[in-house]
C-alpha cells in the first residue's frame, strides 16, 4: 500500500510524517483492498488544522474523509476514525450482497 503525505500552506517534520504514516497505514486492517492513501495536511489556518485523507483501491470509488480540530493529531485521528467507518461499511455492503438470497431462489 502507497502512503502519500503532502502539505499545504507549511512544512512537516520527517517525524510527524512518519507518525501520520504509521496512524493511516493500519486502515488496511480494515478494507485489504486499498492500494494508496493521500493525505493532505492544510496548515494555512495554523490554529485549525485540517486534514484530508483519500483512500483508492481495487473495485472501489474513492474514499474521502475530512477532519480540522484544533491539533493537528485530533485531526490525523478523527480523519481516520471516519474513514474507518466508511470502509467498514464499504466491506459489509460488499459481503451481504454476496449472501442474499433472491425470491426466486428461496421458493424452491
Amino acid at each position: 500500500m502507497q502512503v502519500n503525505i503532502s502539505a499545504r500552506h507549511g512544512h512537516l517534520s520527517p517525524a510527524s510524517q512518519s507518525k501520520i504514516s504509521t496512524k493511516v497505514a493500519r486502515l488496511k486492517r480494515f478494507f485489504s483492498r486499498i492500494s494508496a492513501l493521500h493525505v493532505t495536511v492544510d496548515l494555512e489556518n495554523a490554529a485549525l488544522p485540517a486534514v484530508e485523507i483519500i483512500a483508492s483501491g481495487e473495485h472501489m470509488h474513492e474514499m474521502v474523509s475530512h477532519e480540522t480540530s484544533k491539533q493537528l493529531w485530533r485531526s490525523v485521528d478523527g480523519a481516520v476514525q471516519k474513514l474507518e467507518q466508511q470502509l467498514r461499511r464499504h466491506k459489509e455492503k460488499i459481503q451481504d450482497h454476496k449472501h442474499v438470497q433472491s425470491d426466486r431462489h428461496a421458493e424452491k
